[in-house]
Order: C-alpha cells, then structure tokens, then sequence
C-alpha cells in the first residue's frame, strides 16, 4: 500500500477535525475527502474512524456500499459510461468498447498514464438522452461510437496543446 504526503494526510486531519464530536458524520467526511483527494485512501478511514468511534470495518463498509465512492485515484480525467436499460439497448456497449481503445483504461480502471479513467456505470438519470456518457461530470447525450471518439481525442488534443 502506498504512502500518502503530507499534504494529503493534513487535508484528511483538517477534515476529520471539522467533523469531530458531531453525530453521523461518517458519510459526509467521506464526501469531502473523496472531492478533495480523488478517491478514499485506507489513511482517511483510519482517521474517520478513530474521530467518529466507528470501527475501520464500518466506515470501509460505507466506503464499499455506495458506488459514489473510490478507494483507488482516478485519472485526471473521467469518463462514466451508462449501462443502464435504456442506454444499453441503444448501444452503450460500443461507447465502452471505444473509450476503452481511445483511453487505454480498462473499464472501472484508469490507464497507465494516469490521464483517464473509465467507469461502466447504472442508470444515470438520464434517459431521454440515450445513451449517456458523462465526461469530467459534463453529461453528453444521444451519443455513438465516433461523437465518444471525438470528445476524448478533444481532451487528449488539449493536454497535449498545454
């Protein structure tokens, strides 16, 4: 397992001590280290639980039973492809498949660079729209193979023109 930095572990201990002696909040400290950090290192459920009296256990449960939540960094970009009914009878699958060959990530990983991660995910909510691909949390509706292609070569154009 990976060390964290120093600053990493400073902006766990700021939130954990914004959260200490309050009732319940186990959720939302795990929220707010996922917006900050990326993800929920083994540190921060340490740390939550040793705050709130929660066994590690527990708050690893939490981290495990919602979806929203990451115990591995993502890339610096991130892609969700919906699989829900809707969008996979529309297609989703191949979007998969192209982001998959554009990225290099597999899905529910994140490739060797570090640049992208690929998620399958549920139902979005977005349904009248498939099918859906939500990029850097920017949704893109009614997509195909080539309108994914083109939206991921945009992103790696501009990392490469910065």
């Amino acid at each position: 397992m990976e060390r964290l930095n120093g600053e990493s572990i400073k902006i766990i201990d700021e939130i954990v001590s914004r959260y200490a002696g309050q009732p319940g909040p186990v959720i939302v400290m795990l929220h707010d280290v996922q917006d900050k950090l990326g993800y929920i290192p083994y540190e921060a459920m340490e740390a939550i639980s040793k705050a709130t009296g929660t066994s590690v256990a527990d708050v690893f449960g939490v981290v495990n039973f919602y979806a929203q939540f990451t115990t591995e960094p993502k890339g610096k970009h991130v892609i969700n492809v919906c699989l829900g009914t809707a969008c996979y009878v529309k297609g989703s699958q191949k979007l998969v498949e192209i982001a998959e060959q554009v990225t290099g990530a597999k899905v529910n990983g994140t490739s060797a660079d570090g640049m992208f991660s690929l998620d399958a995910t549920r139902c979005l909510g977005a349904c009248g729209l498939a099918p859906v691909v939500v990029i850097d949390g920017r949704v893109v509706g009614n997509c195909n193979p080539a309108k994914v292609e083109k939206e991921i070569r945009a992103i790696i154009d501009a990392e490469k023109a910065s």
